[in-house]
């Protein structure tokens, strides 16, 4: 009988280790999604003093059917900027140059799928 004691009791380690490292982890994740909810703020308020809110609504269009390209023309401007190298707001015509250079010059992949 002493035994199941001390067997109870172990489990009760188990238990609440298992607990402490689920406690520990769902702390790990809303810290990271805090931060990168903080990212994406201060990302979008850099493009909202760079952009027009016509170029700014483009972009947000775009990004719904290219969203990688979007990513990495946000960061582009916002280095741009940053650096001084480009003239702030962007215009929409703007933006739809910088768009049709840098969509013209990604390559287009084609696949082909033969019948079986």
């Amino acid at each position: 009988m002493a035994n199941e004691g001390g067997e109870e009791e172990g489990y009760d380690e188990e238990l609440e280790e298992i607990r402490r490292k689920r406690m520990a982890e769902l702390k790990r994740q809303i810290e990271e999604a805090r931060k990168r909810e903080a990212i994406e703020a201060a990302k979008q308020e850099a493009l909202r003093r760079i952009l027009t809110p016509e170029a700014r609504s483009r972009l947000a269009n775009l990004k719904m059917v290219k969203p990688e390209i979007v990513e990495q023309i946000e960061l582009q401007l916002i280095q741009l900027a940053q650096s001084g190298r480009i003239q702030v707001p962007i215009t929409d015509e703007q933006l739809k140059e910088i768009l049709s250079r840098v969509i013209s010059r990604r390559p287009t992949k084609i696949i082909w799928k033969r019948g079986e």
